[in-house]
């Protein structure tokens, strides 16, 4: 896990035809750039999700911000104990400590572009979440992990009541 970036000497691409895709509908991840490929500056990936499919439970992150841009559609995205309703074009920044979650809004569909900065060595942990979702290992094992990606699951009754 890189937490402190470090100088770019070369940029990094990453063609469309290149990003690994895991999942499938109603959820769908393509991985962009890892933090190894950006030198610890940031991490990617965009996350497609269909019909109100749900993203990610609340969690925090220790020590890195999260960045939501909504490509296309409708995302009910948690910030602190706030539900905000996104659509195309609008950006949501979530520091350090503030719990969140993101889901498309109920009957929606939500095309994410998500940015965790400075960068954590993240696509692991969603081919994790993607045995998880295949039934290989069980839910509880990310707790085992939580600190190597620097993703601590907290309750919310806000989004609990939300998705309800």
């Amino acid at each position: 896990m890189s937490l402190s970036p470090q100088p770019f000497t070369d940029s990094t691409i990453v063609r469309a035809a290149d990003a690994e895709t895991i999942g499938r509908a109603p959820t769908t991840i393509r991985l962009l750039a890892d933090s190894s490929a950006t030198a610890g500056a940031l991490s990617t990936q965009q996350v497609i999700l269909e019909n109100g499919a749900d993203g990610a439970r609340p969690h925090h992150h220790a020590n890195s911000t999260e960045l939501f841009y909504v490509i296309d559609g409708t995302a009910h995205l948690l910030s602190g104990e706030t539900v905000v309703t996104a659509q195309r074009g609008d950006l949501v920044v979530v520091p350090p400590g503030l719990a969140h979650a993101f889901a498309a809004a109920p009957g929606e569909n939500a095309d994410l572009l998500i940015v965790i900065t400075p960068g954590v060595e993240r696509f692991e942990y969603f081919r994790h979440l993607e045995r998880i979702a295949y039934g290989k290992v069980p839910p509880e094992s990310l707790l085992d992990v939580q600190e190597i990606y620097d993703t601590y699951f907290r309750a919310s009754t806000a989004w609990d009541d939300l998705r309800r």
